[in-house]
């Protein structure tokens, strides 16, 4: 038995998928990038810290899992979306280009944090204007980083990927069970 610092079902959902069992913990912690922070920096520290969070949360602490997910456009890290101003520059930047989704998975224990951060490299299809606002009004990209989900309705922007399908929906799934097997190897 795992805790999961995340409240994203699509998190859960993919944990699901590994046949982990585990409970819900807060893993809440401030998500403003530093000054100077490189954007592997960042979402690593995000991931270790909501991990640590969580973990310190527990009165009986299990290993503690934390993730987090952003999308890089050459500098630029693009966070969930403010209002339809700020998804609309978005997605105007990753229209008709590849963009990297770096997702970072971390696990707490007692004896300390191992982590490992996946990048995946992501085409978009030219996206016109009607495009755009068709998807802001369903609701979807409101509560995604990026202002998109591979795995709902923006999946059909997508030309293709290069690298972890799962990362890009917010758990890579090799890595996580790389991690969870971590715990059987302790004595």
């Amino acid at each position: 038995m795992i805790a999961l610092a995340s409240a994203s079902p699509r998190r859960r959902e993919l944990l699901g998928q590994l046949q982990q069992e585990f409970v819900l913990v807060s893993g809440t912690i401030d998500e403003t990038q530093l000054n100077g922070e490189t954007a592997d920096q960042y979402v690593l520290r995000l991931a270790e810290q909501k991990a640590q969070a969580g973990f310190a949360s527990q009165s009986t602490p299990l290993p503690t899992l934390g993730a987090d997910t952003i999308v890089q456009v050459d500098d630029l890290v693009l966070g969930k979306p403010a209002d339809l101003g700020d998804f609309q520059r978005m997605m105007r930047l990753l229209s008709g280009r590849s963009h990297w989704v770096k997702t970072a998975v971390a696990l707490a224990t007692q004896q300390g944090i191992v982590s490992r951060t996946v990048a995946t490299k992501v085409w978009f299809k030219p996206l016109s204007e009607q495009e755009i606002l068709w998807y802001w009004n369903t609701g979807e990209p409101a509560d995604k980083a990026g202002g998109y989900g591979i795995q709902g309705l923006a999946g059909q922007f997508v030309q293709r990927i290069d690298g972890s399908y799962f990362a890009v929906v917010g758990l890579p799934l090799y890595e996580t069970a790389q991690l969870l097997l971590t715990l059987k190897e302790k004595p």
